[in-house]
């Protein structure tokens, strides 16, 4: 799975108040929710009660799951159901497509469960969705954020193929926890997923780490090298907050003071833009990674 979404409210240990969540306002996401509800539009940002969601709508961005809500991984921080994904829904482009033109999304987030069961990894939904939301909304930006495809460089090229402006690959955590964490998962193969895309010409890559799990301030800053060097533009740096009592507890909450230390760190590092705080997840303020 590429990216999780949980509130503050669903960790059970004790939270700083730092972690206190907003509650969404504002006209635009007033209009934006009303429409979800009528026309029962699927997005993670209400699916998993993103503490961004008010912030996001309000400034034109959204984010979009698709390939069902079943994943074919059980990753140790995900919230999402693990099992036997359903069939394929190949009207699923047009409706995504659909989706954002009811809402007016000016920039418009993909991202999908894993799909190892599939010979494609669903890489052919993938594509013919950017399609579809090319064609309907020829004005709305995309990022996608992708699986890592089991680090397959013929499943890659059908996302480098239709251009989106962003293309993401979240690495969640260091090398050392990447065996725990992300148990399908292999951290030099997202390395590798993330170098071929750039070499493969795609303009902005971008990736994401969560904090919290038992990492050191050394392992944070390597990862974040090991991104560099893979030239990876954009790197997204936020909290992991447990999902339920099954998945991995939270070892430690991250101050706004240490946050702030990565994204001075990040910068100096020479990315293009950092994202760094305990309510920044991969989507956060994803509007502005184009420009």
């Amino acid at each position: 799975m590429s990216e999780t979404v949980v509130t503050a409210k669903t960790t059970k240990a004790a939270k700083p108040k730092w972690l206190r969540v907003k509650l969404p306002t504002g006209k635009k996401y007033t209009e934006l929710r009303g429409l979800v509800d009528k026309y029962k539009l699927n997005t993670i940002c209400t699916s998993g009660s993103c503490p961004n969601m008010g912030e996001c709508w309000g400034e034109g961005t959204a984010t979009f799951m698709i390939l069902g809500n079943i994943c074919t991984r059980s990753c140790g921080f995900c919230g999402v159901q693990t099992g036997r994904p359903e069939t394929v829904d190949w009207d699923e482009p047009e409706k995504v497509a659909r989706s954002i033109k009811i809402m007016n999304i000016k920039h418009a987030v993909l991202t999908s469960v894993d799909r190892d069961d599939l010979k494609d990894m669903g890489t052919l939904i993938w594509a013919e969705t950017v399609k579809a939301v090319r064609r309907m909304n020829p004005n709305t930006t995309l990022e996608t954020l992708i699986p890592d495809f089991q680090g397959s460089e013929k499943h890659l090229d059908r996302i480098v193929d239709v251009m989106p402006e962003v293309v993401s690959h979240n690495m969640e955590t260091v090398r050392r926890l990447t065996r725990e964490v992300r148990i399908q998962a292999q951290y030099d193969r997202s390395l590798e997923v993330l170098r071929y895309l750039k070499k493969a010409g795609v303009r902005r890559t971008k990736s994401g780490i969560m904090l919290g799990l038992g990492e050191t301030e050394e392992e944070i800053l390597q990862t974040m090298r090991d991104l560099r060097d893979a030239n990876v533009d954009i790197v997204t740096i936020g909290q992991y907050l447990q999902p339920s009592k099954t998945h991995l507890p939270v070892k430690e909450f991250i101050t706004p003071e240490q946050f702030k230390k990565y994204e001075v760190f990040g910068k100096e590092m020479g990315f293009r833009h950092v994202e760094s705080g305990a309510l920044v997840r991969s989507s956060y303020k994803a509007h502005k990674h184009i420009d």
